[in-house]
């Protein structure tokens, strides 16, 4: 099977299967496994913070984002669709007691006037604006790219209003990768970042946040709060490491195939696209073949490629590194076999 469901069904590679069997490890909660210590440095260097943490998703990566960052009561503002509002199960609410706003962005991305007019100014019946959330790249766009300039025009507006902004940066090598810039060039209009090693990066599971020093000592009480405290967790901080620093530099192969892809789509009578894809993520319309998405991926399982639904008509693809360009040419095969029946 072709599986284009989601970069997160990527295996771990030979590298980090050896890397995992020889891991040094230690008892992660006393801080005394070096591979994680060593893991969560590197990647604080290469986001330019000052101090990161390991842990086990990237939801809970940015759910202790919002705990560390946020009181029960207050609000936090962000995009309509993003992951943190639309795919966490409501984890803000039952978890931080924190109430959301959200705002509507084009391609993912939300107008910095929008988030200044949705910012709380002071009043007795309004709830405080505790924090701003950005995703990059953002997933139900499609996997777009946020602008470096309009991450760091709302990050200019927050911090003269004093409100922390922290990043769902999930797949935010995709991002920097198509955007042509070190991954920096996105964070430093943050104050926390959030990035998954276990996407476009390969590793079998695993997260980073990163921030200031402060914010990262109290986001390891909130890790231990949630269960995600780790004893030798060296095992699956190695092959993080391999993600971490090897890994980023392919991703341009997996944005090239989801473009091969998508052209090929295009081609495809009845099929059009959402929208153009930026990094590895394609969403194909198939309201003009009269049929749900659900059937459409039902009928392409049985032809051997995985894909997965994205609203009534919509299918997603989303290219990876156990997929090659041979299995791209078998998948729009397939597809255009499906699109005929």
């Amino acid at each position: 099977m072709i599986d284009l469901r989601s970069d997160t069904v990527t295996k771990p590679t030979e590298e980090m299967r050896k890397a995992m069997y020889t891991a040094e490890v230690g008892d992660d909660v006393y801080k005394e496994d070096p591979t994680v210590r060593d893991l969560e440095e590197t990647a604080a260097e290469i986001l330019g913070k000052e101090a990161a943490l390991f842990v086990t998703s990237g939801t809970q990566g940015n759910q202790i984002a919002v705990l560390t960052h946020c009181r029960p009561g207050q609000e936090l503002l962000l995009e309509e669709e993003s992951h943190i509002f639309y795919y966490e199960s409501g984890a803000v609410a039952a978890l931080a007691g924190v109430q959301t706003r959200t705002i509507p962005g084009f391609r993912g991305a939300m107008e910095p006037q929008d988030v200044l007019n949705a910012i709380r100014t002071e009043d007795i019946h309004y709830p405080e604006t505790g924090l701003i959330c950005l995703e990059n790249t953002h997933n139900r766009a499609g996997g777009a790219v946020i602008p470096v300039e309009n991450m760091k025009s709302i990050y200019g507006i927050a911090q003269a209003n004093k409100v922390p902004v922290h990043l769902d940066g999930a797949r935010l090598f995709n991002a920097a990768a198509a955007a042509g810039v070190d991954v920096k060039e996105f964070a430093k209009y943050t104050d926390t970042v959030q990035i998954c090693l276990s996407k476009g990066l390969g590793a079998p599971v695993g997260s980073i946040i990163a921030g200031n020093a402060e914010f990262i000592t109290t986001a390891r009480k909130w890790r231990k709060r949630l269960g995600g405290g780790m004893r030798q967790a060296g095992v699956i901080a190695a092959p993080g490491m391999i993600a971490l620093t090897k890994m980023k530099d392919r991703l341009g192969e997996d944005q090239w195939n989801a473009r091969v892809l998508a052209e090929a789509i295009e081609s495809i009578p009845g099929m059009k696209l959402a929208r153009q894809p930026e990094t590895n993520i394609v969403v194909a319309d198939v309201e003009s073949l009269n049929i749900t998405s659900d059937i459409f991926v039902e009928r392409l399982r049985s032809e051997g490629v995985i894909s997965g639904t994205f609203g009534p008509t919509f299918v997603r693809f989303v290219t990876h590194y156990d997929v090659t360009e041979d299995q791209i040419q078998e998948a729009i095969e397939a597809i255009a076999k499906v699109a005929r029946q």
